[in-house]
């Protein structure tokens, strides 16, 4: 025993053995444990509430309530766990709306076991992951979208000039500890700061600062 904490994962996937697998590869994994199960995404309050997950593994495409409104409103709860979407399907329009939603990841279904363990982990760390292809993808996406780059340079002017340096290196993703060296700043500082940018763009998490920076074309 080592004392780490263990990170509590909800599975969401309208397929069983989807489910069953994915928590025996999960539960196989030090430091991570499987505390619930949900079959679609209008299940997926009630067995928040009932789990208290650090973080919901959540499929896309379910019969009554898919993986894009579930996300949302688990991400419009107080203290609301990450979300990391794990799907067959990455079009543009289904990973843009799931990083909208609030979701700190997405992965495919085919992502080596190795591959979603460290994802987990790397999420409920506070680290977003979203594959480089799929983020060139987006990216070239928002940069022929004149509108969204409007709204986007509109929102970074309810920005601080301070908070504005930070959010580019948000943008840039660099780390907590490198951005407070880099800007003169404490790590508390530098979370405050985090945390200010957050509630004065109405964003979720650290993906939608860096989506947001790149609608704006910047980073």
């Amino acid at each position: 025993m080592t004392g780490e904490p263990t990170i509590r994962v909800l599975v969401v996937d309208d397929d069983a053995l989807v489910r069953a697998s994915l928590e025996m590869m999960l539960d196989g994994a030090h430091g991570i444990a499987v505390v619930g199960q949900a079959a679609d995404g209008d299940e997926v309050q009630a067995a928040v509430d009932a789990h208290f997950p650090d973080l919901v593994l959540m499929d896309l495409r379910m019969p009554r309530m898919d993986g894009i409104v579930a996300t949302r409103r688990v991400r419009a709860r107080p203290n609301p766990p990450e979300v990391v979407v794990l799907t067959t399907f990455d079009t543009d329009e289904n990973v843009l709306h799931a990083l909208r939603a609030g979701a700190s990841g997405f992965l495919l279904k085919d992502t080596p076991p190795a591959q979603i363990v460290d994802a987990v982990r790397r999420v409920a760390a506070g680290d977003p992951i979203l594959s480089p292809a799929i983020t060139r993808r987006l990216m070239d996406r928002a940069a022929t979208q004149a509108d969204a780059h409007t709204v986007a340079q509109e929102s970074l002017k309810r920005l601080s000039p301070r908070e504005y340096d930070v959010m580019l290196a948000v943008a840039q993703g660099k780390a907590n500890a490198q951005i407070a060296t880099e800007l003169y700043m404490s790590l508390a500082t530098v979370k405050a700061h985090i945390s200010h940018i957050l509630t004065k763009l109405e964003l979720g998490n650290r993906t939608q600062i860096a989506l947001l920076a790149h609608d704006a074309g910047l980073a």
